[in-house]
């Protein structure tokens, strides 16, 4: 079983950005997640392709880009020249998903699909093969801090046996409310990355908090 957390920085501090990043760069945290939200797709405005462009300059992390946008397909090759490592985008938002993945593979970059929380694992049957990391969702996208929702435990099982019966390799991330009560039933229950922006960055030690998710 892996065990890998991503700090989301849509809980940092923008007034001091930099300092919030070195804090992750120190630490034992695997990825870096950023949340690009457009105000149509999710009912927020977060940042884009200039805020990332800056972190990229900072941060030692490799970066985990989750596209919350209508057309995303129009943005892909755009973010993937961002120097990027993971570029994930919404079964939802996307006209063709298969090509949308194979758009983002062919730059190089691992390429993730995310689920909000009313759809089912099955909508991803046809794409499987072009999946490196499947994100579900266990709040409702569009801003930070909300609760998590209990039915993410079946959802994640039931995704880790679409997994296993097709013979892919996909990775399985959760994000939204995770915290150290539900970390230990998360990852038993097959996730491998742990998103978690405020659990993280409002934490007086986060450094400390990610060994705690990573070890919990």
């Amino acid at each position: 079983m892996s065990r890998h957390v991503s700090p989301s920085i849509l809980a940092a501090d923008f007034s001091r950005l930099g300092s919030e990043l070195e804090k992750v760069n120190n630490s034992h945290a695997d990825w870096i997640h950023c949340d690009v939200m457009d105000g149509v797709f999710v009912p927020n405005i977060s940042f884009g392709i200039p805020i990332i462009e800056s972190i990229r300059t900072v941060a030692e992390k490799p970066l985990d880009v989750h596209l919350m946008i209508v057309e995303p397909e129009r943005y892909i090759d755009r973010f993937c020249s961002l120097g990027i490592d993971i570029l994930t985008v919404h079964q939802e938002a996307c006209s063709n998903l298969s090509l949308a993945l194979q758009q983002i593979r062919r730059n190089g970059v691992k390429a993730g699909v995310s689920l909000r929380p009313q759809t089912p694992p099955e909508a991803l049957a046809d794409a499987i093969a072009d999946i490196d990391i499947i994100l579900i969702m266990s709040v409702n996208p569009g801003f930070g801090g909300q609760d998590f929702m209990e039915s993410t435990y079946k959802k994640v099982s039931d995704t880790k046996e679409m997994i296993l019966k097709s013979n892919s390799g996909a990775l399985i991330q959760v994000d939204g409310g995770v915290n150290l009560q539900n970390a230990r039933k998360l990852y038993d229950s097959g996730v491998d990355i742990l998103i978690t922006g405020t659990t993280v960055f409002k934490s007086d030690d986060p450094a400390g908090m990610i060994d705690k998710l990573l070890k919990v």
